[in-house]
């Protein structure tokens, strides 16, 4: 039995700071919208690489020690699967700067879960 599958890897990763939360305002037609920065993990990257990576190239920031905290899978209509891990961290330096994917900002943790109606864990 063959258990080998096609499947796109992507990451996010919520970088905070105390009460702050590092969110990304999308400009992408498909995906767009307020979210963590992350994006893609290409072939032979790790995926702390992958995920250090695209939170520089989205806020300019450089990230230490992200934490694996969670992940979230569907199988798509061709049979690959779509899986994305999700990161945290608080251990980060430069100088933020929004990108081409959209701008990025920090937003009180309490105002993040009032906008998505969530509570906290």
């Amino acid at each position: 039995m063959d258990r080998t599958q096609k499947t796109e890897i992507v990451n996010m990763c919520m970088v905070f700071d105390k009460n702050l939360v590092l969110v990304e305002d999308k400009i992408h037609s498909e995906w767009g919208g307020l979210t963590f920065p992350g994006g893609h993990v290409e072939k032979e990257e790790s995926l702390s690489d992958a995920v250090i990576r695209e939170v520089f190239e989205e806020t300019g920031l450089a990230i230490e020690s992200p934490v694996l905290c969670g992940t979230k899978d569907w199988v798509n209509e061709d049979g690959s699967r779509y899986l994305v891990l999700f990161y945290k961290t608080d251990k980060f330096s430069g100088e933020l700067k929004s990108s081409e994917e959209g701008n990025v900002f920090w937003l009180p943790l309490e105002e993040l879960l009032a906008k998505e109606n969530l509570s906290p864990i």
